[in-house]
């Protein structure tokens, strides 16, 4: 598998992670350990060893920073503590979702009895109507949507998402089984339709404003083929 790397300077390599792969191994994933990481494929590929600056599902394709020496780790951190870095994802779900929509909603943290807020404001850029039918109508509604997280809770889009009535396609956890089933058997797409697709911040050591963008896996690409609709990262 080769990487796709969006911006590398001194500090930072930036690349777009595919669906399905963990960033590393945790200490207790014993059972995946023969699983390429995206820690190791960097290792393997460039050579070199690098720190995770924030998280990406192991689900979700996109954009992810990695700093190249530990000390760096912090300073890149503080963008996001500070919400000094703009992160935008894109989705595709059942139903037609609303215009535009601000959810403000607790999510379950990583100590899963502790509720922490969560907030997400969402846009629809596409819908469509097909007549493919899914258990119990007789056709099949999606929304192209557009996500800009403001807190970074764990599974929190997925979450959100779901909490509207609007789950993800792909999503094994939260999302509605029988669409995905569809554009597993119709479009032969099983992976989860969450992209992390663009970050916006300025350069904490060299104070350069970047816009980075991950473009879509191949599964979107036959999505926006089969339904007409417009690359939001073009």
């Amino acid at each position: 598998m080769s990487l796709e790397i969006i911006f590398e300077d001194t500090y930072l390599l930036c690349v777009n992670k595919p669906n399905n792969m963990l960033v590393h191994h945790a200490h207790h994933s014993r059972n995946v350990i023969e699983e390429t990481s995206l820690l190791q494929l960097i290792l393997e590929e460039k050579g070199i060893k690098v720190f995770p600056i924030h998280r990406l599902d192991r689900k979700t394709s996109g954009i992810i920073l990695l700093a190249k020496e530990t000390q760096y780790v912090s300073k890149f951190q503080e963008l996001f503590t500070n919400n000094e870095i703009q992160k935008t994802y894109f989705g595709i779900v059942r139903g037609f979702s609303p215009e535009s929509k601000k959810i403000d909603s607790p999510v379950k943290g990583r100590d899963a009895n502790v509720h922490k807020e969560a907030l997400t404001f969402l846009k629809t850029l596409e819908n469509i109507t097909l007549e493919i039918p899914v258990k119990p109508y007789d056709s099949s509604r999606y929304s192209l949507i557009e996500l800009l997280p403001k807190t970074g809770r764990m599974h929190q889009l997925r979450v959100h998402a779901n909490k509207i009535s609007h789950p993800l396609i792909g999503d094994p956890k939260y999302g509605d089984k029988n669409h995905n089933i569809m554009f597993e058997e119709n479009f032969n797409c099983k992976n989860l339709f969450l992209h992390a697709g663009q970050l916006e911040f300025i350069h904490p050591f060299s104070s350069e404003s970047l816009i980075l963008k991950a473009t879509f896996p191949k599964d979107w690409n036959i999505i926006f083929d089969k339904f007409s609709w417009k690359n939001p990262l073009n």
